[in-house]
């Protein structure tokens, strides 16, 4: 099993950016999908979950600002993030625990994708 993120990249202030992490692999069942960050210097943090049954839940400062969401049939998870401040800049890690064939439900990490907010 593979998590793949794109989207990241470089953004000014109060714009956009739309981060995508496909699962790959002979995937049985994906329950919840979650998107962490971290900026330098600072822990891992989660900013976004969204569980099997796409209930929804946020850190509390990106709340009104950042939209997570899945795709079933593609197994993919989204992260849209709107009005960004410089504080949003970190490196985006897709995370997802997933049951795959032959192998028990296991907890899986992208390799990151990073987002810079900067003028």
């Amino acid at each position: 099993v593979q998590l793949v993120e794109s989207g990241g990249g470089l953004v000014q202030p109060g714009g956009s950016l739309r981060l995508s992490c496909a699962a790959s692999g002979i995937i049985v069942r994906i329950d919840a999908m979650n998107w962490y960050r971290q900026a330098p210097g600072k822990q891992r943090e989660l900013v976004a979950r969204i569980t099997s049954g796409s209930a929804t839940s946020y850190e509390d400062s990106v709340k009104g600002r950042f939209t997570i969401s899945r795709d079933n049939a593609k197994n993919t998870v989204y992260l849209q993030m709107n009005n960004l401040k410089p504080e949003d800049t970190a490196v985006y890690f897709c995370n997802a625990e997933i049951k795959a064939r032959g192998i028990p439900l296991n907890n899986y990490w992208g390799q990151g994708t990073q987002v810079t907010v900067s003028s």
